[in-house]
């Protein structure tokens, strides 16, 4: 209870005595402001960010290294504004990485695996890289799920994450009420950006795990179409399915981010070769309008908003509907993606499994072999590393069935093709079919209740927060479409977000 007292005080000390800035809730585009006018400077942001950690990571988990460089960074942001630069949205601002993302500094890449402890990586990431060079400051990194949630865990365990306290069940919490679960691999992420944590944050999805965590946590998460942004020097799971997205506490900020790590990398030149084509002119921000909502053909799938979810969270979603209308959508409901929708995720999810441990295996034995010095350099080292060290990687508790499935396949053969194939007809058949015959803008579904189906696709979809059950766990609401509808997909969600102002700081309760 201490540390839950300590947390909520914590959010007393939110505004600059000397100059007034609110850092709390703070937005990109507010931090510019303070950039600009003299109430703020990076350095000064970046020491509020860092006391927000050590204040409450010892409750949150969300962090899981801070980055010892990080008042350099800042240090050189401030000097460079002070010549006068011309500098771009994230220009000073503290974003934290996922730890699956690499970075060439004196931080860790570890996917949250001791295994991966002391790796060398030979560059940053791509969307490390992009960050860099508009200026951003590597804050640090996130907790996550280990390895993305492939052996699989508990949402948010991993075993560099460290050990839970008292009397939170997991080591990483949902910030609203502390025994939630906060959902995906990209928990960390959600929960640094619900907690104020950091100015903005980056996550990756393969399914879920984007949109799962952003919804539970009340905040932002965009999951781009597959390409859009690259996926180099990321610990993978999937090059059909693996995407990299902001999650943040706005619409505007996720967009903020998205416009500087979209783009060609030839280090993921087929997929990223072919997505460029979908980055408009003059970049994502001019979508964010506050008529986004209307003429937009919105689709209401049957199947996911059902009794599963009680009658007040259900009430909410349907006057969400209502206010998509009265902002000038056209709601269609009763469509369906599937003629079955229960047997249709069934097939679904058993071929995806079926293709992810073979493409896992293949994958991250490439990215460990690029590494310039590694303790495990192989899928089988990781494997024997677990059994070497059972008490810190809990196998008694989590085991490692899919790593150890992942490690018994050998490349894609016949099963593995004839699942990718299935999953191609699925999406085809499917909601790709169910878009195009109603001539939807977007489907809207609860939370990530629809992550399988854009991810087979490898198609966009935004989450936004919607509301708070009766336990004070937040819920969000998901505009998903096919690939590329980045563009139409920001402008409903910002126009949605603007015209219901649902998130709320968290309370903290245990």
């Amino acid at each position: 209870m201490a540390l839950a007292a300590a947390a909520a005080a914590a959010f007393c000390c939110c505004c600059s005595a000397a100059t007034g800035f609110e850092f709390n809730e703070a937005t990109v585009d507010a931090i510019q402001l303070g950039f600009s006018n003299g109430s703020l400077t990076s350095t000064t942001l970046v020491r509020f960010y860092l006391d927000r950690i050590a204040r409450l990571n010892p409750l949150l988990h969300a962090v899981i290294e801070v980055n010892p460089d990080a008042l350099a960074q800042a240090a050189r942001a401030d000097a460079e504004r002070a010549t006068g630069r011309r500098c771009g949205p994230l220009h000073g601002v503290p974003v934290l990485l996922k730890d699956n993302m690499a970075t060439r500094d004196r931080l860790n890449t570890t996917a949250g695996s001791l295994a991966l402890l002391g790796s060398v990586v030979r560059r940053d990431a791509g969307v490390a890289a992009r960050l860099r060079a508009a200026g951003a400051v590597i804050l640090g990194k996130a907790s996550l799920s280990e390895w993305s949630n492939f052996r699989p865990v508990k949402s948010g365990w991993s075993a560099r994450g460290g050990q839970t306290v008292v009397f939170v069940k997991l080591p990483m919490e949902n910030p609203y009420v502390l025994s939630a679960d906060p959902c995906g691999s990209s928990s960390g992420p959600a929960v640094a950006a619900a907690a104020n944590m950091a100015a903005v944050t980056l996550g990756t999805e393969t399914d879920g795990s984007i949109l799962c965590p952003a919804s539970l946590n009340s905040v932002v998460g965009i999951k781009p179409t597959v390409g859009l942004t690259s996926r180099a020097g990321v610990i993978p799971i999937s090059p059909r399915q693996d995407t990299v997205g902001p999650i943040c506490r706005t619409v505007s900020d996720a967009v903020h981010v998205l416009d500087v790590i979209v783009g060609f990398d030839e280090l993921d030149a087929e997929a990223t070769r072919v997505a460029s084509k979908y980055i408009p002119s003059g970049g994502y921000g001019r979508f964010l309008r506050m008529d986004g909502l209307k003429g937009k053909r919105v689709g209401i799938p049957n199947g996911f908003f059902t009794g599963a979810y009680g009658k007040t969270q259900l009430r909410v979603y349907q006057k969400h509907l209502s206010t998509m209308r009265k902002h000038g959508a056209l709601v269609i409901e009763n469509i369906n993606i599937t003629t079955n929708l229960s047997a249709a995720q069934d097939v679904l999810y058993s071929n995806e499994n079926i293709a992810l441990q073979a493409e896992f295996k293949l994958s991250l034995n490439a990215y460990l072999s690029d590494l310039l010095y590694s303790p495990v350099h192989s899928l089988a080292d990781v494997v024997a590393f677990n059994n070497a060290h059972p008490v810190e990687e809990r196998l008694q508790d989590f085991g490692q069935p899919d790593l150890i499935a992942a490690q018994k396949t050998n490349g894609i053969g016949p099963v593995e093709k004839a699942a990718i194939q299935r999953l191609n007809e699925l999406s085809a058949d499917g909601l790709e079919n169910l878009m195009r015959m109603h001539q939807l803008d977007a489907i809207v579904t609860p939370n990530s209740d629809a992550s399988s189906f854009f991810a087979i696709g490898g198609m966009p979809a935004i989450t936004v927060p919607a509301g708070y059950d009766g336990h004070g766990v937040p819920f969000g609401i998901c505009f998903g479409g096919l690939k590329g509808y980045e563009p139409r997909l920001i402008e409903m969600a910002y126009a949605f977000e603007q015209a219901t102002k649902v998130r709320r700081m968290p309370s903290f309760k245990t």
